[in-house]
C-alpha cells in the first residue's frame, strides 16, 4: 500500500511540474487561469506598511497626549475620594 502511495504522489508532482513548466514569461498558464501579479502586490504591501509606521510615528505624541490629559482629568482614582 505505502509504495502505491508513493507511485500516486510521485505521478501528481510529475504531473504538477510539468504543468508549471509550460507557463509562459508573461504568467499566463494557457488555461486561462491568471497566475497574478506578485510584484505589485509586493509594492503594494511595502507602500501600506510604510505608510502605518509614517502615520504611527506622527500620531504617537498627539495619542501620548490625550491618553494623559484623559487619565489626569479622572477624579477618583484609587478609591480614596475622602468623601
Amino acid at each position: 500500500m505505502g509504495r502505491r502511495i508513493g507511485q500516486t504522489l510521485k505521478t501528481r508532482w510529475l504531473a504538477w511540474r510539468s504543468a508549471t513548466d509550460t507557463i509562459g514569461a508573461g504568467g499566463d498558464s494557457g488555461d486561462g487561469r491568471d497566475r497574478g501579479d506578485v510584484p505589485g502586490w509586493v509594492m503594494i504591501t511595502v507602500m501600506t506598511a510604510a505608510l502605518v509606521v509614517a502615520i504611527a510615528t506622527l500620531a504617537t505624541p498627539a495619542l501620548q497626549n490625550l491618553f494623559t490629559s484623559a487619565i489626569n482629568s479622572v477624579s477618583g482614582v484609587g478609591g480614596g475620594g475622602g468623601g
